[in-house]
Formats: structure tokens, sequence, C-alpha cells
């Protein structure tokens, strides 16, 4: 299963804070507002999405046909194989693609432990 670029969205309390924290363990904002809340950081090939009043837990997330630069993939899964072959192998889903659709979409479900996950496709 290709399941594109991986990154963790953290809940976090004070966005000010969290950037200023992570900037300080070399990562550089790559995309988001902070006025929205929200911001995307990254550190060579590590992501990580602050994301301030959003959700409450952590997040899991993987980007079918992006890499890590968000550069458009030529070969991966799309959410929907991915949707099938989850059901396939009884994985309830949380949130479901419409298997009739093209391009974006996403999908959550929860890990053995609970922790969420996310598959957001973007093209």
């Amino acid at each position: 299963m290709k399941l594109g670029a991986f990154s963790i969205s953290l809940a976090v309390k004070d966005i000010d804070k969290s950037k200023d924290f992570y900037e300080m363990l070399g990562f550089t904002v790559f995309a988001g507002q902070i006025e929205k809340n929200y911001l995307i950081m990254k550190n060579g090939n590590s992501l990580i999405g602050l994301f301030q009043g959003m959700f409450e837990n952590n997040i899991l997330t993987f980007n079918p046909g992006w890499d890590e630069s968000a550069n458009v993939l030529d070969d991966f899964d799309d959410v929907r194989d991915i949707q099938k072959l989850l059901k396939e192998n009884h994985i309830k889903l949380k949130r479901e693609v419409d298997k009739d659709t093209e391009g974006p979409g996403s999908i959550v479900f929860f890990d053995p432990d609970g922790n969420t996950i996310l598959v957001d496709q973007h093209v």
C-alpha cells in the first residue's frame, strides 16, 4: 500500500509556543496560516502539523499522491483503493470517501490503540 507523505498532526494549546519550540528543533514553516491556527512545519523529510483548537487528539496523517514536499507523485494508491483494502481486512472506518468519485478525498480510522489515522488525498 502506497500511502504517500507522512506527518503527525498535533493538537496544540498555544500555536505560537509550539511554533517557537519546533523552530528551536530545526523545523521551518512549510505551509499554513498562523492567524487561522494551523501550520505545517518541516525539517528535512519530517513534517509536523500544528493545529490549535481544531481537534482533541493527535492524528497520524498520510497523503496519497504527495511526497513530503507536496509534489505530486506519478505512482500512488488512490484513497478509494486504500479504503477498499481496509474494508476487505475488516477495518472499521469512521469516515469514508464516496467510492464512485475521483480526485481528492479522505478516510479516517483508528489503529488498535485508538490512535486516529487520516488518509487525506489532495490530488
